[in-house]
């Protein structure tokens, strides 16, 4: 019997060596595998950082970096909603609806040349249920959607169309300052600041009179002078129908008056033309005086000499001047209810020799963004 212990003591270190080198092992291939993890997160792929809109304070408020570019974009545009009224303003009736959605996109970034600039400006009138104009009603123009503005500018350089010179008229609605003013046009302005001056090349396309004989596709040449000073400025701008050979110049002057401004403008015209072609001359005034922050009302009066003969519809002929006058008078008031939403209200009175009398107006809303 003692002659077995020996042999069960070698068996036991023999069972104990083999369990110490498991043990081990186990440890060793713990170890391996916590390395091999902790490799993987050392070398693991970092989240891409979010970007961000970034605010474009280069060229005014609202302009945004477009992502990854340094292009700054600004959207904008309104919602109007109108009532007009007039003898037969829609047919036979006195007033007529509308509502208006302008929606703009402006586009600028710096190069080695100065600014650079796209503009896109799209306009829908929505006059009826119809999409489509009406056969019967001319001032029924259905609900339409076009291009109301698109061109590009590199400097002084602008193309493309645009309003040109002559749509900057008084901020009341009683003058009667021009005829045309949106063409495609090739323009180049110079500007000092203080002072400003271009010459501009546009497309008369489409612009005819009664008795017309002119060609559709014809070619204007505008200029432009302006100063501003203290609390005035001053505007001088020509206009001159190649095909027509007429032209027209006009004077615009707005100065600070007590609590509102005093403005002017003075118009002639050689003849019949597609910038101006109401009168042979015309004068005329207005006072905005600024009730409030949100208030103010504008007074108007013109005077129209030698105006443009006219037939029973009282579309223009091209024959020449009258020798009646005209003259014309009313009052505006906008009113900004909050900020963004605004009201203007209009009435006008238009008295012609030979001529009946005529009250036209306007009441609108407006939405702007």
């Amino acid at each position: 019997m003692f002659a077995i212990w020996p042999l069960l003591l070698l068996i036991r270190l023999e069972i104990d060596m083999h369990i110490k080198s498991f043990l081990f092992g186990a440890a060793a291939a713990l170890a391996t595998v916590s390395s091999a993890h902790a490799a993987d997160a050392i070398v693991a792929a970092e989240p891409e950082p979010l970007e961000y809109v970034r605010v474009c304070d280069a060229f005014g408020a609202g302009f945004f970096y477009i992502p990854g570019t340094e292009t700054c974009l600004k959207f904008g545009g309104y919602i109007r909603f109108e009532t007009d009224f007039g003898r037969n303003e829609s047919g036979t009736s006195d007033w007529d609806s509308f509502t208006r959605a302008q929606f703009e996109m402006d586009v600028r970034s710096d190069t080695e040349l100065g600014a650079l600039r796209g503009f896109i400006g799209f306009r829908g009138n929505a006059d009826s249920g119809s999409a489509a104009a009406s056969a019967t009603n001319t001032a029924d123009t259905g609900s339409a959607l076009f291009v109301d503005q698109a061109f590009i500018e590199l400097g002084g350089l602008k193309v493309g169309k645009f309003y040109s010179w002559w749509d900057d008229d008084l901020s009341g609605e009683t003058d009667l300052l021009s005829s045309n003013t949106l063409f495609n046009s090739i323009r180049y302005s110079y500007d000092a600041g203080a002072f400003t001056a271009g010459i501009s090349v546009d497309e008369l396309e489409g612009i005819t009179f009664v008795g017309d004989t002119n060609s559709d596709n014809n070619v204007g040449i505008a200029g432009s002078l302006a100063g501003k000073f203290g609390g005035g400025s001053l505007s001088l701008i020509g206009g001159y129908d190649t095909d027509r050979e007429d032209g027209a110049v006009r004077l615009i002057g707005a100065f600070d008056v007590g609590p509102g401004a005093f403005s002017f403008a003075g118009v002639y015209a050689s003849g019949v033309n597609a910038y101006y072609a109401l009168s042979e001359w015309a004068v005329v005034a207005e006072y905005a005086y600024k009730v409030t922050d949100k208030l103010t009302i504008t007074p108007g009066v013109q005077w129209l000499g030698n105006v443009a003969t006219k037939n029973a519809t009282f579309d223009i002929v091209d024959t020449g001047w009258s020798n009646n006058d005209a003259w014309t008078a009313g009052l505006t008031v906008d009113y900004k209810v909050v900020e963004g939403f605004t009201t203007k209200v209009t009435a006008n009175y238009y008295d012609e020799e030979n001529r009946p009398e005529f009250w036209t107006g306007f009441v609108r809303l407006q939405r702007d963004f």
